[in-house]
């Protein structure tokens, strides 16, 4: 009995520590960048479900790394306009393909499914209000930002 709680406890805690930690936006708003005028920025996001916590991909954006998809985390990249490409992979990838303009921000929601073998994470563009609400319950996951 004390070993079916022992492993309880130790799969409650991991599952825990897959979920993001970090600032939410109320907290780091003010200190994001302005937007460049020749770029659009994308924030990449997931919600805080425990399903599938475990699985945290890389997601590149044009080919090159800009985060991970973790639980209840957020992050953006500035990029220049044009067609954009968000990839996850697990077992396979997912892409995701669409186009922005000088100026723009675009949402991108990171979701789990259950795949043959693991989990896969889609990403999915999302309408900018919802994109906006949801992220405000994240935490951030990128890099340092300036301080001011």
């Amino acid at each position: 009995m004390k070993s079916l709680k022992f492993a309880t406890a130790l799969v409650f805690v991991l599952l825990l520590g897959g979920c993001a930690t970090g600032p939410k936006m109320a907290e780091i708003g003010s200190k994001i960048p302005a937007l460049k005028a020749n770029e659009a920025r994308v924030y990449v996001y997931r919600s805080g479900s425990l399903i599938g916590a475990g699985i945290q991909p890389s997601v590149l954006i044009n080919g090159k790394v800009a985060g991970s998809s973790k639980p209840g985390g957020f992050f953006f990249a500035d990029v220049a306009p044009g067609s954009i490409e968000v990839l996850t992979s697990t077992e396979v990838e997912k892409k995701l393909t669409f186009t922005v303009e000088a100026g723009q921000t675009r949402y991108v929601r990171t979701s789990v499914g259950l795949g043959v073998l693991v989990y896969r994470v889609y990403p999915e563009l999302v309408d900018n209000a919802e994109g906006a609400k949801e992220i405000a319950e994240a935490s951030y996951i990128g890099p340092p930002l300036p301080t001011r």
